[in-house]
């Protein structure tokens, strides 16, 4: 990798599986003491769980957020006296979370304690059945910004992940959600369709928990971030550490605008994104933004491997 700009991005709900970080905690002992780091913070099993748990185990939100940033911090500190330093770090919703452990903002323990806690709010904020979220492929923010006011009849229904120029979740009450994918459908979306969460994610349904996590945050010893952070809420740099909690407890309710965090990298000069953590969510998604732009993710052994082999090669 030459002198130019990176960023590290980091993987939010959804990108969990089975057996992740099992592989790295084998080979590298800096990446099974951050299991071991993480089960202590936590006072349970999440490395089990995480190596050897079901996938409908993982899927539940105060357990896949913690598994995965435990994942995510276990890549990172294995690559990172392998790889030059990121100039600048992003996260996707939960995956903000690395981002400040990777910069220093937040302690990795007490990181862990605040997503788990983070979870269970936002399972606990609205009963199951009453919200839903939905995928709207194919069509652009403001076509389904007015699909969701038209659809909303009194009800909640915004957009909460702005992934790419393709790919937009919308959020809110279930009849409401059912409306506007019913709605992007007729207007020409390449499609829409509902997705299996179990909690209606970034939108103002989510109010509850985010005044119970705001509570947590202010709690919270927190550090001037290293390297700048990329905040989801803004899609502005955030360089500081009373921003950073300000913005993470906003992004509880607000979207997560990923396609402007991306952006708003690219044009600090960024050409090469790592994605660090599991899955290859992000990677996809920055396809679908620039594919100009070079990203690599790194989440086990084989992706590690492949990483240091392109990053040790002499620039020509």
């Amino acid at each position: 990798m030459e002198s130019n700009p990176t960023a590290f991005l980091f993987p939010g709900q959804g990108s969990q599986a089975a057996g992740m970080g099992k592989d790295l905690a084998a080979a590298y002992p800096v990446a099974r003491q951050t299991f071991e780091e993480a089960d202590a913070a936590l006072g349970y099993k999440l490395s089990q769980l995480c190596f050897e748990g079901q996938e409908a185990q993982l899927r539940l939100t105060e357990i896949t957020q913690p598994a995965i940033l435990t994942a995510s911090m276990a890549v990172l500190r294995v690559v990172e006296t392998r790889i030059p330093k990121p100039s600048f770090v992003a996260g996707h919703s939960l995956g903000e979370y690395s981002a400040h452990v990777a910069s220093g903002t937040i302690s990795f323990a007490d990181a862990l304690r605040t997503v788990r806690n983070r979870g269970k709010y936002m399972q606990e904020a609205v009963p199951v059945g009453v919200g839903a979220m939905a995928a709207i492929l194919g069509m652009d923010l403001e076509k389904v910004s007015a699909i969701c006011q038209d659809a909303a009849q009194g009800e909640i229904c915004a957009p909460a992940n702005i992934n790419s120029p393709e790919q937009i979740v919308i959020s809110g009450n279930v009849a409401a959600v059912e409306r506007a994918a019913k709605l992007a459908d007729e207007r020409g979306a390449k499609r829409a369709k509902l997705l299996p969460v179990s909690a209606p994610f970034h939108c103002s349904l989510m109010k509850p928990a985010q005044d119970r996590l705001e509570v947590d945050l202010t709690a919270l010893k927190m550090q001037k971030p290293v390297y700048p952070v990329a905040c989801n809420v803004d899609a502005e740099l955030v360089d500081d550490q009373l921003r950073a909690r300000e913005t993470l407890v906003r992004q509880v309710t607000g979207a997560v605008k990923w396609e402007q965090c991306v952006r708003l990298l690219i044009a600090q000069g960024v050409q090469t994104f790592l994605e660090i953590g599991p899955g290859k969510v992000l990677c996809g998604l920055m396809r679908q933004i620039d594919r100009s732009k070079i990203c690599a993710n790194v989440g086990d052994e084989a992706s590690l491997a492949k990483l240091l082999e392109q990053s040790l090669r002499p620039s020509p």
